[in-house]
Order: C-alpha cells, then sequence, then structure tokens
C-alpha cells in the first residue's frame, strides 16, 4: 500500500492489557460499496495515497494496517443512561481499529467503527449500523467541524449489502460500516466499569493511560487523578459551550458518550435547533426532556459528577470537588467565546461580552416570527450592519427585540473581516442542517440510489467551513 510519511502508527491501547477489550473479529460482510470517503482527514495520518480498493480493504473487510492494532479490541465499559447505570454496555457493533499520530499536532488519534459486526457487548443486537445511520453521522460530523465543534471526523462510509430490520426506520433497510477518526475513544464509562468492580489499581493504570497518551504536561502532578478531572472538566466545559453556540442537541448524553479528550462523537437522534427553544430535544424517546438543547450544560456536569465518583477511588474528595467547582466559570467564558467566534468579534472584556451575550439569546428568542438559529449568525457576521439590514430579514432586526443587541454590538471590532470576500456571504442565506433536510437527502438515496443531494450537500458545508474560518480541530488540539 502506498503509505504516505504522514503513517505514524501507534497502538497504545492495547498496553493497557485484557480488562479493557476484548479482541474481535469483523462481520465479513456481502458487499462492500464506497459511498464516503474523508480525504481531507485521512491527509492528517497518511492515508490519503490509498487507492479505492485498499480503502475498501481496510476500512469495509479490516485488513490491519501496517504496524497497527491486530486483532480489532471492543473496547469494555459501563455508564449511566438516562441516569440508570448500565453494567452491560461495550463496544457492542464497534472495534478499536487502529491508532496513529497525527501530522503536525502529533496527537494519537483513533480509527473506530460502527456497525462492523457482533462482539462479546452486542448484547442479542445484529452488530450493524444502518445506512440512513452512517449518512446521518457523516453530515454531522461535517457541520459540526464547520461550525467550530471539537468533534470526531467521519472518516469512511462503505455500503455493505444487508436488509436491517428496525423499528425506528421503515424495513428491511439498508446497512453500512462507519469509521470515525477520534481523539480517543475512551469514555467516562471507561473509568465507571473500573469503579464498579472496586479495582483501584486498574484505575491508576487508566489514569497515567489518558495522561501520558492526552495530557502528557500533567506527568508531575502530584495528584494525577484531580489533575485530570481538572483538565476534562474544561474540556468538557468547552465542548459544551460550542455546542451550544452551534445550536446542536446531541440527544443521548450518556455517560458511556463522553469523551476523555472533551469531543464530541457517536451521532445518534441529533438534531440542529431550528430556532431558539432550552425545550427543544432530539430524541423521540426522551419524554422528559433530560436531554434537551437547555438541560445540555446541567447534563454534562452531572456526567462529570461520576467521572469524578470513580477518581475518588484512588483521590481525595475535597480536591475533585474544587475540580468539578470549576465546571461553571469556565463553562460562561467558553460560551462568551464560542458566541463571538461564531458572530466574528473582537472579545471587549469579560463583563461587557457576557451583557452581549445575554443580548444575543433574547433577541434570537424575540419577535412574533421565530428567527431559525443558523441564520442570525450568519446575517450579523463580522459586525456586518447593512448585510444584514438588507438580507430578508431586515425587518425583524429592526423590530423591538434586537434593540438591545444592535446597542451593544456598537462597541465591538469585527475580527477578521476579510472573511465576509468569500462568496459563501453573497449568498442570501446560510447553510443549514435541519431534520427536515436530512430526511429529504435520504429519501433521495433510499428511493432511486441518488447520492447527489448527499453530495452537494458535504460540498456545501465544507465552502461554509472555509467562510467561517472558526477553530479547527488541531487549534484545540494546541489549546
Amino acid at each position: 500500500m502506498p503509505l504516505a510519511p504522514a503513517y505514524r502508527p501507534d497502538p497504545q491501547f492495547p498496553e493497557l492489557g485484557p480488562e479493557f477489550a476484548d479482541p474481535v473479529e469483523a462481520a465479513a460482510f456481502p458487499k462492500t460499496l464506497l459511498r464516503y470517503r474523508n480525504d481531507r482527514a485521512a491527509a492528517t495520518v497518511g492515508l490519503d495515497r490509498l487507492t479505492d480498493e485498499e480503502w475498501i480493504a481496510h476500512f469495509g473487510r479490516f485488513e490491519p494496517l501496517p504496524n497497527n492494532i491486530a486483532p480489532p479490541l471492543a473496547q469494555r465499559y459501563h455508564g449511566h443512561q438516562f441516569r440508570v447505570y448500565n453494567p452491560e454496555l461495550g463496544d457492542g457493533r464497534g472495534f478499536l481499529f487502529a491508532q496513529l499520530r497525527e501530522a503536525e499536532t502529533n496527537r494519537l488519534l483513533d480509527l473506530g467503527t460502527k456497525g462492523s459486526g457482533e462482539t462479546p457487548w452486542s448484547r442479542q443486537g445484529d452488530g450493524r449500523l444502518t445506512l440512513k445511520g452512517g449518512v446521518r453521522e457523516v453530515l454531522a460530523t461535517a457541520m459540526l467541524e464547520a461550525l467550530g465543534v471539537p468533534t470526531s471526523r467521519s472518516f469512511s462510509l462503505i455500503e455493505t449489502g444487508e436488509a436491517l430490520q428496525r423499528t425506528d426506520e421503515p424495513s428491511p433497510t439498508r446497512s453500512a460500516v462507519l469509521v470515525r477518526l477520534s481523539h480517543s475513544h475512551i469514555r467516562f464509562g471507561t473509568f465507571q466499569r473500573q469503579a464498579f468492580f472496586e479495582k483501584a489499581g486498574a484505575i491508576t493504570a487508566l489514569v497515567d493511560h489518558v495522561i501520558a497518551n492526552y495530557y502528557p504536561r500533567l506527568s508531575g502532578a502530584n495528584d494525577r487523578a484531580t489533575a485530570l478531572l481538572a483538565e476534562v472538566v474544561k474540556r468538557s466545559a468547552r465542548l459544551t459551550a460550542r455546542w451550544m453556540a452551534a445550536g446542536f442537541v446531541h440527544g443521548v448524553l450518556n455517560t458511556d458518550n463522553m469523551s476523555i479528550t472533551g469531543e464530541s462523537f457517536d451521532y445518534g437522534p441529533y438534531r440542529f435547533l431550528p430556532k431558539n427553544d432550552p425545550n427543544f430535544t432530539a430524541a423521540y424517546f426522551d419524554q422528559t426532556g433530560l436531554y434537551a438543547f437547555g438541560r445540555q450544560p446541567e447534563t454534562v456536569f452531572w456526567n462529570l459528577q461520576q467521572l469524578a465518583g470513580t477518581l475518588s477511588l484512588v483521590s481525595g474528595s475535597d480536591p475533585l470537588v474544587e475540580a468539578l467547582n470549576g465546571f461553571g466559570a469556565t463553562y460562561r467564558r467558553e460560551l462568551i467565546a464560542a458566541m463571538l467566534d461564531r458572530l466574528g468579534l473582537k472579545p471587549q472584556g469579560e463583563a461587557v461580552d457576557a451583557d452581549f451575550v445575554q443580548a444575543i439569546f433574547r433577541a434570537i428568542a424575540a419577535g412574533s416570527e421565530p428567527l431559525r438559529w443558523e441564520p442570525f449568525f450568519f446575517d450579523w457576521f463580522c459586525k456586518d450592519e447593512a448585510r444584514a439590514m438588507a438580507g430578508p430579514r431586515g425587518w425583524l432586526y429592526e423590530t423591538e427585540g434586537f434593540a438591545d443587541f444592535r446597542r451593544l454590538l456598537e462597541a465591538y471590532e469585527p475580527d477578521r473581516p476579510g472573511r465576509l470576500g468569500h462568496a459563501y456571504f453573497a449568498r442570501p442565506e446560510p447553510e443549514e442542517l435541519l431534520y427536515d433536510e436530512i430526511e429529504a437527502i435520504w429519501a433521495k438515496i433510499a428511493t432511486d440510489d441518488d447520492w447527489s443531494a448527499f453530495e452537494a450537500k458535504l460540498g456545501a458545508i465544507d465552502a461554509a467551513r472555509r467562510a467561517w474560518g472558526l477553530p479547527s480541530q488541531r487549534s484545540y488540539a494546541a489549546a
């Protein structure tokens, strides 16, 4: 295979030993039809030179990458699901396939799967992924990356030729295997499993592993568990703030869906907000609104408390509580930064910026005709008032509900206003990823095997990404 110099295998997770994962084999699929390959992400790990045939061999049939993990490993973990503890979790339809170093940042990255077959943790499931689920995840990760959210990246999507039965989709439905590129698949639930079995030594080993591979600057800390928690609190607060600024609702914020590196991953019933509504939920089964848009900060903090509980087996409770208590202030700072980034504005000072962000939320919710979330940030990007007022929502911005926002906006300077020269900002409407559009994209695939709308949407999202110029995965790595 044509390996680029950027390919640097570094399989670290297997060193934790059999307590943390089980060796498995990928399913033998009847078909392997390549539907999506992320060459921009592949270039960062030296895999962009693969031919399509080689790509399918590695990410459809899972032939091992050179000097990497073999066989694949299904990770063991527990977790709270809708705040009910479940000790029977684990990688039920996925595995860790490879670990590599990222060019430029030297981050350790995982190639992990979804829909790759049954494992010891499948719990009577078939270990498969629907093609629709794969399409939805590719779109979600592309949009979140464009909006500056720390997220896994969809690396590959291959249709696998099976007919699946599902209760939440018209069945039989088509099958696929997804590969995602992530900054670790170690979860809060990975720690929870060891705490459940009261294995303090395994928790210490896991803390040491995470610090060595993801937070090496903490290696000299006297209380390594507390130092790690403090860093995870900071990263999780940043992630939550970026979700909120993106108008994103994850939908299933269980502790097994929270990454130890503060990166969003595993997209099931997600939604992007059509309008500012703190009670908006993504999952049809979230009947109490536990994971509603406005409750995401509360939920992430609750999840962090569960992580702290596991670390109490190897650290004192007082320093862990102190680390947890940093979440609120960090979240507020990160939300301010995220909202200013989304509007393309330079900060003016924490107190002034806090008032301004409150005015933004009030403005988006104002008016008898609800303003869609994304158009607000598009219209006012880099303080381009003339464009905002001349656009299709100009009449709304003249109403009383936007008076405070416009008054406070006067104190701000645009950040890198040259971005407005991108053709994207000559459009009357921004790129969005609302539920009905995703359904329409899927309908073309399901009915006519027409992938043109899917491909066009990804191209449009990438144009938006380049126009916004928001923080990238690499900038988060350097933070």
